[in-house]
């Protein structure tokens, strides 16, 4: 159950994190993934963490939020394999503030990367995908679903998101496409420790328990736990899902 042996996998913000969590066991399920960063180095050393698995891993630099890049590197995995299996639209970026505290370059910050990049990435794959069929991925978050303070733009990006993955899944269930999309809530990722040790310096612990305890569930996930459901949902096992938005949230939305 849950293999992808044979399949081609692009997953965006593969270089760390959720992304590089999903890179690492699709590949152990017999994928051939294609690991997508901003930072070439980072794809690089995902990519080289699975092939000394015995994995098979290629790497591109890609700014999801640059038509031109993206066409680019789209095009040259065309070219190399023919075929797209999965698209994991991971690559994202943060903000915290109300609206007030929102600045106009915040919010097209946050497109770009948040929702334009989804939008480049998987128009790029469909495409390619129309000939055999495909899975796409998207990373939302429980911000789509429900109201978090102070995540004005981010909420606005996710919600973005959530649509998207809807219309997608709409249009091309007769090319045999499916579009889903996964909400966490707090995930254990070096963000998270980058971020407190930036802005609260002495107090990481305390924030750290604190981020912790949002989840009724009293802790955060781990990216391996939604990569897991990221492979369940990218899976043949998964075949009649298409359109629907996975919460992994520690009990969040029914606490």
């Amino acid at each position: 159950m849950f293999q992808l042996t044979g399949q081609v996998a692009i997953v965006t913000g593969a270089g760390s994190g959720i992304g590089q969590a999903i890179a690492r066991l699709f590949a152990r399920q017999g994928a051939h993934v294609v690991a997508l960063d901003l930072d070439p180095d980072a794809a690089g050393a995902t990519a080289e963490s699975i092939r000394s698995a015995d994995g098979r891993a290629d790497s591109f630099g890609c700014d999801v939020g640059d038509a031109d890049q993206v066409a680019h590197v789209f095009g040259r995995i065309d070219a190399a394999w023919g075929r797209v299996d999965v698209l994991v639209n991971n690559a994202g970026i943060a903000h915290i503030g109300s609206i007030e505290q929102t600045s106009e370059a915040d919010l097209d910050r946050l497109y770009r990367v948040n929702v334009k990049g989804v939008f480049l990435c998987t128009r790029a794959a469909v495409p390619i995908m129309r000939r055999r069929g495909g899975v796409v991925l998207n990373l939302a978050s429980i911000a789509s679903l429900i109201g978090i303070a102070d995540r004005f733009a981010y909420s606005m990006s996710k919600g973005a998101v959530l649509t998207m993955t809807r219309s997608i899944a709409v249009d091309y269930m007769k090319d045999n496409i499916r579009c889903n999309c996964i909400c966490p809530a707090r995930v254990h990722t070096p963000f998270v420790d980058q971020y407190l040790a930036k802005h609260y310096p002495g107090r990481e612990q305390e924030m750290f328990e604190k981020l912790s305890a949002y989840q009724p569930i009293g802790r955060m996930g781990t990216a391996e736990e939604v990569a897991a459901l990221a492979l369940y949902l990218c899976s043949s096992e998964a075949s009649f899902i298409t359109g629907q938005a996975y919460p992994i949230d520690g009990g969040v939305l029914v606490a």
